[in-house]
């Protein structure tokens, strides 16, 4: 199934389950797939579940622009105009919650309930003078420097540190695997933009802004989004959120430690 962009473009969605609506955005790079822990369980917990590939990944069309986080949260705009979406419960991952802050400052939440923000890329991750303890600016050309070598080598160095399998997660060898071949399904040229746009993004002026619930999870054994950098300052920006941090969990929170995260989101959601 596929709807129309504000720019043209074809994206890719599906759905499962009949209920309250809940949204869910993906990580640059991931797809639909990579919710294979949530869209099973939320449909058979009595909700309608709807997913979609973000331009330049999975069965999407890969135009060479609007990859931009005001793009592709207009994106996520179409998809909710689409299928005429109300009440609904945005739930985001890595750059997917960022997307989710940005459609909030630019479309408002007349059809939004409330949010979930998981491992996200908020609320600003380059290092500038304002944001001396964000990434350093070397760190960031060297990072994509990498990724334009050889895209394959970088992620595969990434893969373990992504599940924080070093503190004993359990995640096998098979799904490691799995979550590589959805990342370089993506287009190359997406990769980069949507790289980018993970650590460009600066949204610490409009977090407070937010004006629906938000639930907000992240790992302390994130590597990609240092929690101090994102997670706890995601939370202490936006009007009375709701913080919970895994000791334990990396980046693939939503693999690693799906269970845990389902029932926390489940109970969210239900309150």
């Amino acid at each position: 199934m596929f709807f129309e962009t504000h720019d043209g473009t074809q994206l890719w969605y599906e759905e499962y389950g009949t209920g309250e609506t809940l949204v869910f955005v993906a990580s640059s790079m991931l797809n639909t797939e990579m919710w294979e822990y949530q869209l099973p369980f939320f449909a058979e917990n009595g909700f309608r579940c709807v997913a979609f590939d973000r331009r330049g990944h999975g069965r999407s069309d890969r135009p060479s622009g609007g990859y931009d986080i005001d793009s592709t949260a207009d994106d996520l705009a179409a998809l909710l105009d689409h299928l005429d979406l109300r009440n609904v419960t945005l739930i985001g991952h890595s750059l997917g919650g960022a997307e989710i802050a940005r459609y909030l400052a630019r479309h408002g939440s007349e059809r939004v309930s409330r949010a979930v923000l998981i491992a996200a890329m908020l609320p600003f991750l380059a290092g500038t003078e304002d944001n001396p303890d964000g990434v350093p600016e070397a760190a960031v050309a060297a990072t994509m420097a990498q990724l334009r070598a050889d895209r394959p080598k970088w992620l595969t160095r990434q893969a373990q540190a992504f599940f924080a399998t070093h503190l004993g997660n359990e995640v096998s060898p098979a799904l490691v695997e799995h979550t590589l071949a959805q990342c370089l399904s993506a287009s190359p040229w997406a990769t980069l933009q949507a790289q980018r746009e993970s650590l460009f993004n600066d949204q610490r002026a409009t977090l407070p802004e937010i004006d629906v619930p938000v639930l907000v999870i992240h790992g302390a054994a994130d590597a990609s989004a240092p929690v101090e950098l994102t997670g706890r300052r995601t939370a202490r920006l936006i009007p009375g959120a709701v913080y919970e941090e895994y000791p334990t969990a990396g980046h693939g929170i939503y693999a690693s430690h799906h269970e845990q995260l389902n029932a926390d989101v489940l109970a969210f959601v239900k309150g």
